[in-house]
């Protein structure tokens, strides 16, 4: 039996929306998708090939519809996030790994890029 603490400073709410994710050290993009989403952090769906760890910062893009878009007045919003949990038991049969990422300031980065 497997126990999983629960650790998240907010509710979650399940959102599947495209990502588009930036891994400085591998210098691309990788695209994927939300799984769950919340003010302090979201769970993502990224493709096995994605190089992630945790401790790990990356940069999530949420794209933002047309009419989103003009009224914000950009086509994504950008967060910094820091990779708590990778997930890879069930990888082989979806093709994706899982990530948790909680979002932060560009300025609390770690040093581990």
């Amino acid at each position: 039996m497997v126990m999983v603490y629960e650790q998240r400073r907010a509710e979650r709410s399940t959102v599947q929306w495209p990502v588009s994710v930036w891994h400085p050290q591998a210098s691309r993009f990788f695209n994927g998708k939300s799984v769950n989403v919340s003010p302090s952090g979201a769970l993502l769906s990224l493709p096995l090939k994605a190089p992630v760890r945790e401790g790990q910062q990356l940069e999530v893009n949420f794209p933002r519809a047309q009419k989103l878009a003009s009224e914000k007045g950009s086509f994504a919003r950008i967060k910094s996030a820091r990779v708590v949990r990778v997930e890879r038991h069930d990888a082989l049969a979806s093709a994706n790994v899982k990530v948790a990422v909680v979002f932060c300031n560009p300025a609390e980065s770690s040093n581990t890029l």
